[in-house]
């Protein structure tokens, strides 16, 4: 009986113990699940934490992102207009060689023009320095012809008052050289006249006729394109009046004067075509205005 007791005793103090152990398992493990618990509310506080930090850093990257991307868009809007402007740059850079070669071709065909005016200047000043010793030489003719034609214009006034005949005016060398000065209008009159021989009238053939004057050709110089005439001042020739010219009583064309004296005229060639028609000694009559 007490072994009976005894074992039941065993056994239940056996429970009591397996109980405790239990029971100290059981709270061992709610103990732990506990720290397990608030080890899991802390991460999860942390992680929301994260996630805040993380959602917030998110926003400011988005908006960076953003702002980049603006920065992008004028970043290629200014590399486009600096395309642009260098395209153009080289557009005007290309002209500006364009031109450059340009001016120096110009330089150097101004060069060779420059080179060419030099030569040419120096021509003309060697050209000027002949043309003066040439009017030296002319002057000095000039002073021989006025000197000889004031003899011929006392002969002339003599042969008017004694109805005489002079003889034949004739061109000198001297006078035909110096026939171009003689026809300009600053030359006087008294300088254009020739040398005279003492054979011929001026007022030889010397008529009025219904028509006008006549007259006849006394000196022919073709050279220069004029003649004398053996009518003046004193038969009322004026400087402009025409006259016409006739060759054995045939027309060889007009001649217009151009330079008067008392007892004789200049003339000068109205058509270049009467210069291989007119002869000394042709008819010429004065056209009526």
């Amino acid at each position: 009986m007490r072994n009976k007791a005894g074992a039941q005793l065993i056994i239940l103090i056996i429970l009591m113990l397996v109980s405790l152990s239990l029971a100290g398992g059981i709270f061992y493990l709610y103990q732990k699940e506990q720290a397990l618990n608030v080890s899991l509310r802390r991460e999860k506080e942390e992680l929301n934490l994260n996630i805040k930090i993380t959602q917030t850093n998110l926003d400011e990257s988005q908006k960076e992102v953003a702002a980049l991307g603006l920065k992008l868009n004028e970043s290629q809007a200014q590399i486009e207009t600096l395309t642009g402007n260098l395209d153009q740059e080289k557009n005007t850079k290309e002209v500006a060689l364009t031109q450059m070669r340009q001016l120096k071709s110009d330089l150097e065909k101004q060069k060779g023009l420059s080179g060419d005016l030099e030569n040419k200047l120096k021509q003309a000043e060697n050209d000027l320095s002949q043309i003066r010793v040439k009017l030296n030489d002319l002057e000095s003719k000039k002073a021989e012809l006025e000197t000889k034609v004031k003899d011929l214009e006392e002969q002339a006034k003599q042969a008017q008052t004694r109805d005489v005949e002079l003889g034949k005016i004739v061109i000198s060398p001297d006078a035909a050289t110096s026939a171009e000065a003689l026809l300009t209008p600053e030359s006087d009159l008294s300088s254009e006249l020739p040398s005279t021989s003492p054979s011929v009238s001026v007022k030889e053939e010397r008529q009025e006729s219904p028509s006008g004057l006549t007259g006849k050709v006394l000196v022919l110089n073709k050279e220069y394109n004029f003649a004398v005439i053996n009518l003046g001042s004193a038969d009322g020739v004026n400087i402009g009046d025409l006259f016409s010219v006739y060759h054995n009583n045939n027309y060889v064309g007009d001649v217009k004067i151009e330079k008067v004296h008392d007892s004789m005229s200049a003339a000068g060639f109205v058509s270049t075509a009467i210069k291989d028609n007119i002869s000394e000694g042709d008819k010429v009559a004065q056209q009526i205005k």
